[in-house]
């Protein structure tokens, strides 16, 4: 119960002499004890080259060899390798959304989504670069997509034909050519598509709304591409070939 209170009181009485990391028990300050240690007692994987310096650990991370999960949710069929995983799956069935923005009313039920988000509407902030470009983002899982561009990784490969992608959004979009599903339906007519942006442009049929609009003229229309091929119009552009520089200019809505 001591130790306990400590989360509370946010007491931490043991400390580092190296540096100024400090814990509130004992264990937790062996185990970081060891980095300043020239002979570090590693605990190796027998499967790969992971190392670490707790047997918990690497208990941890043998279940990725394993594909043990034994942490399940009592609602649904979800299971997961880890304790923290499971807290915040059960969070989607709750609602509890404890992550709060202090500049808008935005709330989410993970610490990183609020960082995310706090970079992405707030502050600009793009910490993640890409040492092959110039490319840069807001979230360590944007760049590792990214990535894939100039390493040609697609991991999300189709389990009934050859297809395969970078994201898992774009296979699980695939694989309802396969299974038929076409959940997005417009309200006005019988179209049905299998993404939320294919109705989002097919609705414009119906609102008229065109908010590409081209800077030379008085010319707009409904889908980027349309613009891009009306341009070439002005530069006298007549390959196939894709031009350099081509700005897209949305209409703003009032």
């Amino acid at each position: 119960l001591k130790i306990h209170m400590r989360k509370h009181t946010g007491e931490k009485p043991y400390k580092c002499s190296e540096c100024e990391f400090s814990c509130t028990h004992s264990s937790g300050l062996k185990v970081h004890a060891r980095k300043h240690s020239v002979d570090i007692p590693y605990k190796w994987c027998s499967e790969c080259d992971y190392k670490c310096t707790t047997s918990t650990k690497l208990k941890l991370h043998m279940r990725k060899h394993t594909g043990e999960k034994p942490y399940k949710c009592s609602e649904c069929d979800y299971s997961c390798s880890i304790a923290k995983s499971l807290k915040l799956h059960c969070r989607t069935h709750t609602g509890e959304k404890p992550y709060q923005c202090g500049e808008c009313d935005y709330r989410c039920s993970v610490s990183q989504s609020l960082k995310s988000h706090i970079r992405t509407h707030h502050t600009g902030e793009k910490p993640y670069m890409c040492n092959e470009c110039n490319y840069s983002c807001t979230t360590f899982t944007e760049l590792k997509i990214h990535k894939r561009k100039h390493t040609g990784e697609k991991p999300y490969k189709c389990s009934e034909c050859d297809y395969c992608c970078t994201i898992s959004s774009g296979l699980k979009v695939h694989e309802r050519i396969h299974s038929g599903d076409i959940p997005y339906k417009c309200c006005e007519c019988d179209y049905r598509c299998t993404t939320s942006t294919k109705l989002k442009v097919h609705i414009r049929k119906h609102t008229g709304e065109k908010p590409y609009k081209c800077s030379e003229c008085d010319y707009s229309c409904s889908i980027a591409k349309s613009l891009k091929l009306h341009i070439r119009k002005h530069t006298g552009e007549k390959s196939c070939s894709v031009m350099n520089v081509i700005t897209l200019v949305p209409i703003l809505q009032v």
